[in-house]
This record gives structure tokens, C-alpha cells and sequence, in this order.
């Protein structure tokens, strides 16, 4: 394991979030809405990359799941909830300026540890990231949640 996974794997889940992108949605049949937070899943597509990792952050426990339409927003989710640690799925553009973005922000003792999972596929429209891989990442040292399901933030 790498020393970035060993070091979240040493943060309690309740101290994370999850940095998701928006254009990781089905454009074609998403019925999630938008509002100031980002894009509200409404769970209408098992297999959205969207919905089944935001399930599995909320059931491991996480602080929160940010779906964002831009790395403004989600800079700002992260200054809202002060995580100790992120996980974030993103285009390496996005990854990029968001990092730089939150370490701006947040710098010395209050920096959180930033977990980049990129996308497989980038474009803008219908992305794909792989679910296992970043299902694995957001799993690393959170005990099972048997039976709890959580709500977005």
C-alpha cells in the first residue's frame, strides 16, 4: 500500500469526505437536482457511479459526499466541512486545480490528506471512473457498517 492509502487508512471515516464530479452522471436519464451543495443524488440508477459510491461512503460512515459541478464548489464544500481527509474521483485537470485549490485554502496543520482517484474516462459527459478501484480507496481502514445507510449531506 502506498503511504498516502496507509495515511488514510489512519483517519476515522467520520473524518472524510467524498469528492465526487457531476459528469460522472447518466446525462440521459439522471433525475438528481441541483442545488448550492451540487448535485443531489436521487439514487435513481444502480448502476451510476455516483449513486453506488456515494452509498458506500455514507455506509462506511463518512462526513459527507459532494457531487460538483466544478472545483469552486467543492473547494467550498471542503472549507464547510474541514475534513482531515479527502477522497476525490475527478479528471487529472480537475484533481489538479481542486488540490491546489484546497491547500490554498487550508495550508500547514489544517491541510487534509487528499486522495486522488481519477477517471477512466474523461469528456465532460457521462465519464466513467472504476467503481471497484475507487470503492476499494474509500473502503481502506473503515470497519463494515453492516445494515447502515446513510443520507447525503
Amino acid at each position: 500500500m502506498d503511504e498516502c492509502l496507509e495515511k488514510l487508512a489512519r483517519i476515522v471515516p467520520s473524518e472524510r469526505i467524498l469528492l465526487l464530479p457531476h459528469c460522472l452522471r447518466h446525462a440521459d436519464s439522471c433525475r438528481a437536482k441541483y442545488d448550492r451543495h451540487g448535485l443531489q443524488c436521487a439514487g435513481c440508477n444502480p448502476d451510476c457511479s455516483i449513486n453506488k459510491l456515494r452509498a458506500v461512503a455514507l455506509r462506511y460512515g463518512y462526513r459527507g459526499v459532494c457531487v460538483a459541478p466544478g472545483g469552486r464548489l467543492a473547494v467550498q464544500y471542503v472549507q464547510d466541512t474541514r475534513p482531515r481527509a479527502i477522497v476525490a474521483v475527478a479528471c487529472g485537470k480537475e484533481l489538479q486545480e481542486g488540490e491546489e485549490g484546497v491547500r490554498t485554502l487550508l495550508e500547514g496543520d489544517d491541510a487534509p490528506l487528499i486522495v486522488r482517484v481519477p477517471l477512466s474516462k474523461d469528456g465532460c459527459v457521462d465519464t466513467e471512473v472504476d467503481d471497484v478501484k475507487a470503492t476499494e480507496v474509500i473502503a481502506i481502514g473503515c470497519p463494515v457498517q453492516e445494515g447502515k445507510h446513510g443520507t447525503a449531506s
